[in-house]
């Protein structure tokens, strides 16, 4: 089955064949740079290159795979989460397609979507497993018990680990995207040069927090600021860095203990951080465990992992009509409500 999947969920405006879990042609427009000067993505602007750009995206992902329409037999579309107005435009471009080639229309969820990109990774990769999936936009832990089955064992409740790294950056005078930026120019930690704090929460023992860290620095660099001192960048960008993903191994390990979990799944644009992945391959190898996480070039946004996505989707009969709609925030497990059948 040939999917030809839509991805335009932030500021990248992708598109990608994608049958089982083999990609036949994957194409991503990003618009870093124009958002760069803004420090950050400007919703408005992302929606109106999304507009300008998903045909000739779509156009090019089938001419790559050497296919024309007329093969395609399904259509997918990231229809949650992310900003209303791009999500808008890559739906109502996928449902005039879909409807046009008279083909099912699939709705695939974006975290679902960043955990399949370790399916087109690892041909070997099956659930049920225990996945972090850490973001701009989001950070999660979840049972992944099925391909379209999810548990949300916690989440966090402020800042993303990647917001937290985003904003902090800026705060350092990094240049966007901040998080990528800080893990290249991050160097040895030291707690005792910029003592950091460790969020303690009370109630859900798997859930997170990272507004207190993102403003613990934003104070270090404005009080360095007063005092006319010079901020050691590359150190505080390692002792920021250190403390998330000690924070994230934490509190995956625990949920893996006391759940039984002997496979982890890493997923999201923070998987591409070299801390997280030497920290959790680390930590997998003492304990024997099995880590995946995809490789760098499937941890950003693309299509083709909404495209990996589908086929599960598909065969689970969730495939929408002409009344589908982008929804801004949606959880993760929103088709099962937290609960799989066993």
């Amino acid at each position: 089955m040939k999917i030809l999947s839509i991805e335009s969920s932030c500021d990248e405006t992708a598109a990608a064949i994608v049958e089982d879990r083999t990609v036949l042609s994957s194409v991503v427009n990003t618009q870093i740079e124009e958002h760069k000067k803004y420090g950050g993505v400007v919703p408005e602007i992302a929606s109106r290159r999304h507009s300008e750009n998903i045909s000739a995206v779509v156009d090019k992902a089938v001419k790559d795979a050497g296919l024309t329409y007329s093969d395609i037999d399904a259509v997918a579309v990231t229809h949650a989460p992310g900003l209303i107005g791009a999500l808008l435009v890559g739906v109502n471009f996928a449902k005039g397609l879909a409807l046009s080639l008279d083909v099912p229309l699939i709705p695939v969820h974006h975290l679902r979507s960043h955990i399949a990109a370790n399916y087109i990774a690892h041909k070997n990769l099956e659930p049920p497993f225990l996945c972090l999936l850490v973001s701009g936009g989001n950070t999660v832990l979840a049972e992944v018990k099925d391909y379209t089955c999810f548990n949300i064992l916690g989440a966090t409740r402020d800042d993303a680990a990647g917001e937290c790294f985003d904003k902090a950056a800026r705060q350092m005078g990094l240049s966007y995207p901040g998080g990528v930026t800080l893990d290249k120019i991050a160097t040895t930690p030291d707690t005792k040069k910029y003592p950091l704090p460790t969020p303690i929460l009370t109630g859900n023992e798997y859930d997170f927090s990272f507004s207190g860290l993102k403003t613990a620095v934003v104070n270090t660099v404005h009080n360095a600021k007063q005092k006319g001192e010079e901020i050691d960048v590359p150190v505080l960008a390692a002792t920021l860095r250190a403390k998330v993903c000690d924070i994230l191994k934490a509190k995956t390990f625990l949920a893996a203990k006391n759940l039984g979990y002997k496979k982890i799944v890493l997923a999201g644009g923070v998987s591409a951080n070299s801390e997280l992945r030497q920290v959790f391959e680390a930590e997998c190898n003492k304990r024997n465990y099995e880590l995946y996480f995809p490789p760098l070039s499937l941890c950003g946004d693309n299509a083709a992992m909404v495209g990996a996505q589908a086929i599960f989707e598909y065969k689970n009969g969730n495939i929408a009509d002409m009344s589908l709609n982008a929804t801004a925030t949606l959880p993760i497990n929103y088709t099962n409500e937290g609960n799989c059948n066993e």
